[in-house]
């Protein structure tokens, strides 16, 4: 089953902001929340069946997987941000509709040893109309690559921030999420453009 993007009701961006954090499976989105979050995060974690349609090469020591969403909470520059993480397997994506309604905004994070795994990711987003950045997750065994060509090879406007992170660490994805914020308030604050004359 293939999720289609919801219509996204986007309020001006204040004291409280939704935001949502996507990508393939075993790409760290758990761990994400998990470092970031000021309370302790809501996850439905539950272990794996056999018979997994999903890539498991990248992940051999993951027993588990997000059957619904990942949930976390923190304060960043004033603003009270909720973090909502869809979960990874084809299975489990007609959840995406309910997860990013309301959303101002999202985070695709990404594996550059697989970069295609988030094409999928990526078109939902954009569909979705929502601004959106790229994290690049440092796995230690992957190769480090310029900004300029992990942007060539998603294919993303030379807009979209793209941030190199190490989801385990707190400093570092709150770093991410300050460009998210950051990216948002640009994006909703952008002068349109005259009409021609």
């Amino acid at each position: 089953m293939t999720a289609s993007p919801a219509t996204v009701v986007r309020p001006s961006v204040g004291p409280h902001l939704k935001v949502v954090l996507t990508g393939p499976f075993g790409v760290g989105k758990t761990t994400l929340v998990g470092a970031v979050s000021d309370i302790a995060p809501v996850t439905t974690e539950a272990r794996m069946s056999a018979g997994n349609a999903d890539d498991t090469s990248y992940a051999l020591a993951k027993t588990t997987t997000t059957v619904a969403m990942d949930f976390g909470r923190l304060e960043v520059q004033g603003v009270t941000v909720y973090v909502y993480g869809t979960p990874g397997q084809h299975r489990f994506w007609f959840m995406w509709d309910a997860i990013v309604r309301g959303a101002l905004g999202a985070v695709v994070l990404v594996d550059t040893r697989r970069l295609q795994d988030s094409f999928r990711h990526l078109d939902y987003v954009d569909n979705a109309r929502l601004p959106f950045v790229i994290a690049v997750n440092q796995f230690p065994d992957a190769h480090s690559y310029p900004v300029d060509a992990i942007r060539d090879a998603l294919a993303i406007d030379a807009d979209v921030p793209i941030v190199g992170i190490d989801a385990r660490d707190r400093d570092s994805v709150r770093d991410l999420l300050i460009a998210l914020v950051e990216h948002i308030i640009a994006r909703t604050h952008r002068p349109a453009t005259s009409p021609p004359a």
